[in-house]
C-alpha cells in the first residue's frame, strides 16, 4: 500500500459513514494536487509534509455550524501527527501538525511556513471557480441557507447576509480569500476563478430578471 493509500484508509476510518460532498476524498485529492502544483512553481517546500498535511486536513469535519468549528483544524492536526508518529521526526511532525491547523480560516492561525502557506492556499482554491460554487451551495444545503434572495440575488439594495443566502457568500468571504493567499501561482489560478464566479453572478441575474 503507498503512503498516500494508507493516509487515505485512515481518513476514511475516521470519517465512517459520514457524508459530505464538500469534503470528501476528491476534496483531499484536489487539495494534494494543487499544493505539488503550488510547491513546483514556488520551490523549497518539502512535499512529504505537505502530502501528510493535505490527505489529512480535515480528518476532523466539523460541520460548518457547529459550535466547535473553530477547532477542527487543530483536532486533525492533533489526530495527524498522532498516526504518523514513528514514521517521521519530531520536526516533520510539527511542521505537519503547523500546516494543519493553520489552514483553517476560521482557526485565525497564521501560516509562518512555506508549507503551511501552500496548504492554505490550496485548500482555499478549493473555495473559488466552479467547483468552489459546486461546493458553496453543498454546504448552504447542508446547513439551510438559501440560495439566493429571489428579490434582489446581488444585494443591489439590501445588505449582504450569507447566513440567509449562499450567493452572499461570494462577496462576504470567498472573494475576499482570494485576495489573501500567500502564493504567486495560487494568485494566478485564483484569478481566472473568480473572473467565473463573477461571471456566474452576472448570469444569473439575467436569468432573474423579468424577460
Amino acid at each position: 500500500m503507498t503512503r498516500q493509500a494508507r493516509y487515505e484508509a485512515e481518513v476514511l476510518r475516521v470519517w465512517g459513514d459520514a457524508q459530505d460532498g464538500a469534503h470528501d476524498l476528491w476534496h483531499l485529492r484536489r487539495v494534494w494536487a494543487h499544493c505539488q502544483q503550488i510547491a513546483k512553481a514556488e520551490g523549497g517546500a518539502d512535499l512529504k509534509v505537505l502530502q501528510a498535511a493535505a490527505i489529512f486536513h480535515d480528518v476532523i469535519n466539523l460541520p460548518k455550524d457547529h459550535p466547535n468549528r473553530a477547532d477542527a483544524a487543530r483536532l486533525s492536526a492533533d489526530h495527524a501527527v498522532q498516526f504518523l508518529a514513528g514514521g517521521f521526526d519530531q520536526a516533520t511532525l510539527d511542521a505537519v501538525h503547523h500546516a494543519i491547523h493553520a489552514h483553517s480560516f476560521s482557526a485565525n492561525v497564521p501560516a509562518t511556513t512555506l508549507e503551511a502557506q501552500i496548504l492554505q492556499d490550496a485548500d482555499r482554491l478549493e473555495a473559488l471557480g466552479a467547483i468552489g460554487i459546486a461546493r458553496c451551495f453543498n454546504v448552504s444545503g447542508q446547513i439551510g441557507r438559501d440560495l439566493f434572495d429571489g428579490a434582489d440575488p446581488l444585494a443591489t439594495d439590501r445588505p449582504l447576509d450569507d447566513t440567509a443566502f449562499a450567493l452572499d457568500h461570494f462577496e462576504v468571504k470567498l472573494f475576499k480569500i482570494a485576495a489573501q493567499l500567500h502564493t504567486r501561482a495560487a494568485r494566478e489560478i485564483a484569478a481566472d476563478r473568480v473572473d467565473f464566479m463573477k461571471q456566474f453572478q452576472r448570469q444569473l441575474a439575467t436569468e432573474l430578471s423579468p424577460s
